[in-house]
């Protein structure tokens, strides 16, 4: 598989099957990153100046908001949800955005608002200046990995051997190793060094020599490539695109949403990854990636519209009505920042009593704004406003 000039080395790994006995095999360790944009053609550099812009633009609209972070929990749980799916754990997009924060009631809603709030974790660190670190990717590790079978190997770099996926026409019942279709680097003090030279990179200014959508294309290889953790390293690798993308001054409000694009063409996303491993096309890793990101963005910035014009016209509706309390307005932006919420969450949001917040919610759902979630008698009473998880699922036209 692998081709003359290839940005890593073949590194000679063995073990011993508890059936088959012992294997040796290859593994591929990449080469430190260049302080260098590889080789592009016009085509894809064309492509990169389009996700540029197609970034700049979502930028600029989540600057103008009064508030930017309105749109970023109905964002990241829709990546949340495609990035997991990516993964195989899979959950439908209306119950993630739906789900009780506080009780995920699967351990597929675990795992995805693990996503979430490992997100946030690190969309907070960077925005008050914490630098992307090894530390920093253990943590959010950790977080990503809290009450799954995988919690007791979080937080740390894997200390043994992984493949990933398997060749078509492998042999069954031989080697796993040897059915692999990628065998990432074995576990070593050798491996650790390369995440963290990988850090170092991340935090160096490469804007002078490097677009930085090409660099978060070459750390998003990178750390996929190494994948330095037993499990997850497809979900934090992905999120590291839009934190490095932050950690850039590219997005100042982190509502990206990249996964749905890459999950959709997932066999090109595996396929890209590993023919810059073994042929070095760099080129055509950076143009598919390019091409995925000013998608993305261009589809967040119609979402994010989408929801603006939602909280227009429901806000004209409560004009039209009796209601017109302020409290009714902030618990419709309430409703628009959060899919699905209960009452007690919505009084702390909005800073009402309980009995207050109970009321409008009630006055809401009488005016058609917010429905019910669930059974009535449920002690919590889950509420959501079906305009905007219309949007969100794309039921509705943005």
């Amino acid at each position: 598989m692998f081709e003359n000039d290839i940005p890593g080395s073949l590194v000679p790994i063995h073990g011993t099957d508890p059936q088959l006995g012992e294997w040796t095999h290859s593994a591929f360790l990449p080469n430190l990153l260049s302080e260098d944009m590889p080789d592009l053609s016009a085509e894809t550099y064309l492509v990169v100046l389009n996700a540029r812009a197609a970034l700049a633009a979502l930028d600029a609209t989540a600057r103008q908001l009064p508030n930017p972070t309105l749109f970023r929990t109905p964002a990241l749980r829709r990546e949340a949800q495609s990035t997991s799916a990516l993964e195989g754990t899979y959950a439908p997009l209306a119950e993630v955005l739906t789900a009780d924060e506080d009780a995920p009631s699967t351990p597929e809603l675990v795992e995805v608002l693990n996503y979430v709030s490992m997100a946030n974790l690190g969309f907070a660190r960077v925005a008050v200046g914490q630098p992307i670190s090894v530390a920093l990717l253990g943590e959010l590790h950790e977080t990503l990995m809290r009450g799954t079978p995988q919690q007791r190997d979080s937080g740390r770099v894997r200390d043994r051997q992984v493949v990933i996926g398997r060749r078509a026409g492998a042999d069954p019942f031989g080697f796993p190793v040897h059915a692999a279709r990628f065998v990432p680097a074995p576990p070593s003090p050798e491996l650790e060094i390369r995440v963290r030279d990988l850090t170092d990179w991340m935090r160096r200014d490469h804007t002078e020599r490097i677009d930085p959508v090409v660099a978060a294309a070459m750390a998003h290889y990178q750390f996929e490539t190494l994948h330095p953790f037993h499990d997850g390293n497809g979900r934090i690798g992905r999120y590291l695109v839009v934190l490095h993308l932050q950690a850039q001054g590219i997005l100042e409000e982190p509502t990206l949403t990249v996964s749905p694009w890459f999950e959709a063409r997932r066999p090109d996303y595996y396929d890209r990854l590993l023919a810059v491993s073994t042929r070095g096309d760099w080129d055509g890793f950076v143009r598919f990636f390019a091409q995925g990101i000013r998608v993305a963005a261009e589809t967040t910035r119609r979402q994010m519209f989408g929801l603006m014009q939602v909280q227009e016209r429901l806000g004209q509706q409560l004009q039209e009505s009796a209601l017109r309390a302020r409290s009714a307005h902030a618990l419709v932006e309430f409703a628009v920042a959060n899919p699905s919420f209960t009452v007690r969450r919505a009084a702390a949001g909005i800073g009402l009593s309980y009995g207050r917040a109970n009321a409008l919610v009630g006055q809401l759902v009488d005016l058609g704004i917010l429905r019910m979630l669930g059974p009535e008698s449920a002690y919590q009473r889950r509420f959501f406003a079906p305009s905007v998880l219309n949007v969100l699922t794309g039921i509705e036209e943005v």
